[in-house]
């Protein structure tokens, strides 16, 4: 077993799509053409400063033309412990799969394999129960027990995806109870989605004894790390990951780093015909305000119901549960637009260095008061915020 002492923290953000290929074919449609395997490489290593990334449409094959062309001129290079590294920076091969059982609502999940040939072969057998495998986040029609056991016999890891968001998630859209649709044993972790968190999910009985990971779903390349993991590990790679959700030799998640919920753009309840935000009725089947059954129901409406059936009106953290740590990326600082971006990471290396380990006065000689000001009370949990929903995020007040 490895000395404990030489475990290092590495941030992780696990859920970023490819929107183009470098020939130019799409894979993720609603991405950024800019969002191909090389720069999210380059973005998450130099500026980011992300050690470790998740990949989820690296079962395109075009994609893997990408990676196969990268390793071939020595740009990148294959980890032993699993996935391919950049610098210092390793990038995990993951797929995102769209589900739907008979009886129930569509759902994604997160699946991650080990190696390139184990991706290129779950690859092989995806393309014949697939439509079009070198699209992101396609359905497979096979059941999603079927899913969560292919991936289990190729090494890999599970995790169901977003898993409140009212549109093609497991609590947000598909079922009521976590065994409906999946095997409970088979199940790595749990994505919360921007809209939620540990706090939240604690009104969720099913979720007790799965760890939980906060990702960005980047589609474009600012997006990455606006939601990620501290982890301790060894090094950023596939074998460690596994250890650490398992919480096996001294490796474990030490942190989520989420947006607070309310900046998440299906926080609350959203009539789409007047754009009004729900209040104390968020149980309704039409809008108070304009009579509209157009209702998208919010995460925080969503989990509270939930926890209702369940009979848990309180939530329920174990003690052992890593903190829940609300960030805010420096996208949403007022006043920190791309000029005062660039001079921040001139001075302090990448974004991680800013939001966490820059003295405030230091940033406030680089981006202003005002902005310096915002990141300490987003450090600390108070900067006020006006809660999103109906797909429009949340955003700071002053």
């Amino acid at each position: 077993m490895e000395d404990w002492k030489s475990l290092r923290r590495i941030f992780a953000d696990l859920h970023l799509h490819i929107g183009r290929t470098e020939k130019g074919e799409p894979v993720k449609i609603s991405a950024s053409r800019d969002l191909t395997f090389r720069e999210i490489a380059r973005e998450a290593a130099e500026r980011k400063g992300i050690g470790l990334l998740g990949v989820i449409d690296c079962h395109s094959p075009a994609v893997q033309e990408d990676i196969a062309d990268l390793l071939e001129t020595g740009e990148m290079t294959e980890v032993p412990g699993g996935g391919i590294r950049y610098r210092n920076t390793t990038l995990l091969l993951g797929a995102e799969i769209e589900t739907r059982d008979e009886g129930f609502g569509p759902a994604h999940h997160l699946i991650y394999l080990p190696t390139f040939d184990a991706m290129r072969a779950f690859t092989d057998w995806m393309s014949r129960h697939m439509r079009n495998v070198r699209l992101s986040s396609q359905r497979i029609y096979v059941s999603s027990r079927r899913l969560q056991e292919e991936a289990k016999e190729r090494g890999g890891l599970f995790i169901p995806a977003h898993i409140f968001t009212p549109h093609k998630s497991l609590f947000g859209s598909c079922s009521d109870r976590l065994g409906d649709t999946l095997d409970p044993a088979l199940i790595d972790a749990v994505e919360l989605g921007l809209s939620s968190d540990s706090l939240m999910a604690g009104l969720v009985p099913d979720l007790d004894e799965l760890p939980f990971v906060t990702n960005s779903d980047a589609h474009s390349l600012a997006k990455i790390g606006r939601e990620y993991n501290e982890l301790l590990l060894g090094e950023p790679s596939f074998a460690e990951l596994k250890l650490a959700l398992t919480g096996r030799e001294g490796r474990r998640i030490a942190a989520n780093y989420g947006l607070n919920p309310a900046l998440g753009k299906y926080h609350r309840t959203y009539c789409l015909g007047c754009g009004s935000l729900a209040g104390e009725e968020a149980a309704m089947e039409r809008c108070p305000m304009c009579g509209s059954p157009k209702i998208v129901r919010g995460v925080m409406d969503r989990i509270d119901e939930l926890g209702r059936a369940a009979g848990r009106s309180e939530p329920a953290v174990a003690p052992d549960r890593p903190p829940y740590r609300y960030q805010v990326p420096l996208e949403f600082i007022p006043g920190v637009g791309k000029r005062t971006l660039e001079k921040l990471l001139a001075r302090f290396g990448t974004e991680m260095a800013v939001l966490h380990d820059a003295p405030e006065d230091e940033i406030a000689a680089a981006a202003g008061a005002a902005a310096a000001r915002t990141i300490a009370e987003a450090r600390s949990g108070r900067v006020r915020l006006a809660a999103g929903g109906g797909g429009t995020y949340g955003r700071i007040s002053r």
